[in-house]
């Protein structure tokens, strides 16, 4: 194998310097979820060995499972061609979506636009976070 510094994120082509950062599951390939990264976000990551994410609603550093203790160690890190996607393969533990599910993926969609759960909830997403305020 070679070094290829092209496949360094290149968080200037993203929007606000916000690259698409897909979690995958190690072990099986399924998808889990999707967020954002910044640069500090990638930094973190890479030194931690976690997965870092960046919260647009909460304008700040998202350290996925920090409340839920749902975390997402980094087995495998790549870059898509144009460097502008970053794909995490990770070991889950717990949930990764924050409504109980192990995959934010977790409806399928039919031909005529109908929604249907298609995956158990492995999580109360209140007994999580907490009942949310109406």
């Amino acid at each position: 194998m070679s070094t290829d510094d092209s496949a360094i994120p290149n968080f200037n082509r993203g929007t606000n310097g916000l690259l698409p950062a897909i979690a995958q599951d190690a072990a099986s390939n399924r998808v889990l979820m999707m967020a954002w990264m910044n640069h500090e976000a990638w930094q973190e990551t890479l030194q931690s060995g976690y997965a870092v994410y960046f919260s647009r609603s909460r304008n700040q550093l998202w350290r996925k499972g920090e409340t839920s203790g749902h975390q997402q160690r980094v087995v495998e890190i790549r870059v898509d061609c144009d460097a502008d996607t970053i794909l995490l393969k990770v070991q889950q533990k717990g949930a990764a979506c924050h409504e109980g599910f192990q995959s934010c993926f977790f409806r399928t969609v039919g031909a005529d636009g109908t929604a249907v759960v298609a995956d158990e909830r492995l999580v109360d997403p209140d007994s999580v976070y907490g009942k949310k305020s109406s």
